[in-house]
């Protein structure tokens, strides 16, 4: 029920997991329980699925035990969890909506996780107009109502104070309240998906959507933690203190998740908006180049009066061949280092560490994640040195963007 846009936004007819990251987790690791691959898209089910069955077991069984008093305790817990599995195989149905829309588009599906509260379809690109955003996000609430619509001629053909019309009305009002959920326009919900897509339209900025719906999502997530108790402690009939507790509870923990979404949104779509800006030629640092044996106080003292930033180890042939490590440099104590050379303080150069100048964007991003390290030395078309690009000053850089400074 979370259209989660892996480079981008996210949306959802339940609140997203998603992050707010550039690039997601590889689909075979980490996603829990796998299901089956419709469409060549892997479903999975996580961990915390398990518990909001029990929960929705436990609840949904007690509440058949005042409908229906002459089942037994066995077989009422049995339906109410015969009922939370079709419940989320008709959040799965919304989820292979957005799918299917997605793969219609040539958006990219990493995978759908069947979770604690929903649904999420991590989307790998976003839609490239305001309008396929905004049927992406349409088309699962849509499903949820056509579902609550299919549940409530099902029930019109049995008796309501049957089995199968107890369940049957359980699913019709179920996916009729994700639908309505899902609708309000706030993201990371599908309705805020939708709010953005038309601010863009009419705006002509996808950002501006983005910024408008997050903070729609924000005063959502204090309605929903505020509201919500409120809501319940005035349903008549009695209620005790752990029902009151529980509800609370849910309550919070639905507000975080719609606050960290919207949040996440924002953060994602201002990363996005910078990456074209993030430009190796504009990070790197001035070097200085010493042999192996250099001691470290005689390179500092260079890299100081050549105001550079970085060292450059060469060999006899004036050719780089590792990066004095920044993180080895603060270890050594000052009075230590005209005595340590910078050999063992530098990392030799992997290919992976010789990044092109003109490198940038998330050609630059996946340069990096694909060779982890603390430095890249930084070189022109022909092999020269530029200079050397410092993990940190890429994160800072992207952490000022996203952060909005």
């Amino acid at each position: 029920m979370t259209v989660s846009d892996t480079r981008g936004q996210q949306t959802s007819d339940q609140p997203p997991q998603d992050g707010g990251r550039p690039t997601g987790p590889p689909p075979e690791r980490g996603g829990g329980l796998l299901m089956g691959r419709p469409f060549g898209v892997p479903i999975y089910v996580t961990p915390s699925w398990f518990v909001i069955a029990a929960l929705i077991t436990w609840v949904f069984g007690g509440q058949l035990g005042d409908v229906l008093p002459e089942l037994g305790s066995g077989v009422r817990y049995l339906l109410a969890f015969f009922f939370a599995v079709a419940f989320y195989a008709s959040v799965l149905v919304h989820e292979l909506a957005h799918t299917l829309v997605a793969l219609r588009y040539k958006l990219g599906v990493r995978r759908i996780q069947l979770q604690f509260f929903g649904g999420v379809s991590e989307i790998e690109n976003e839609a490239e107009s305001p309008w396929r955003e905004f049927w992406l996000a349409f088309v699962g609430p849509l499903l949820s109502l056509v579902l609550g619509g299919v549940f409530y001629l099902a029930l019109r053909a049995v008796e309501l104070s049957s089995v199968p019309g107890v369940l049957l009305t359980g699913l019709m009002v179920s996916n009729l309240v994700v639908a309505a959920f899902n609708l309000l326009p706030g993201l990371p919900l599908d309705g805020g998906r939708m709010l953005r897509a038309v601010v863009w339209a009419v705006s002509g900025r996808a950002m501006t959507g983005t910024v408008a719906a997050a903070w729609i999502g924000r005063a959502l997530a204090i309605v929903v933690l505020v509201g919500l108790p409120l809501v319940s402690a005035s349903r008549s009939g009695e209620r005790t203190t752990t029902d009151t507790l529980v509800d609370a509870v849910l309550a919070a923990v639905l507000a975080a998740i719609i606050w960290n979404g919207a949040t996440g949104s924002l953060r994602n779509a201002r990363l996005k908006e910078a990456l074209p800006e993030l430009r190796l030629r504009d990070l790197a640092r001035r070097t200085v180049e010493v042999t192996a044996d250099t001691p470290l106080g005689e390179a500092m003292r260079r890299a100081r009066e050549a105001q550079a930033g970085a060292v450059v180890v060469v060999d006899g042939r004036g050719d780089p061949i590792a990066i004095v490590r920044e993180s080895a440099v603060r270890a050594v104590p000052e009075h230590r280092r005209p005595w340590v050379a910078v050999g063992p303080l530098a990392r030799d150069l992997e290919p992976g560490l010789r990044l092109d100048v003109d490198l940038g964007g998330e050609d630059l991003l996946r340069a990096v994640q694909a060779t982890p390290a603390g430095e890249y030395l930084v070189v022109e078309a022909d092999g020269r040195v530029y200079g050397v690009a410092a993990l940190t000053d890429i994160e800072r850089r992207l952490t000022a963007a996203v952060s909005g400074r």
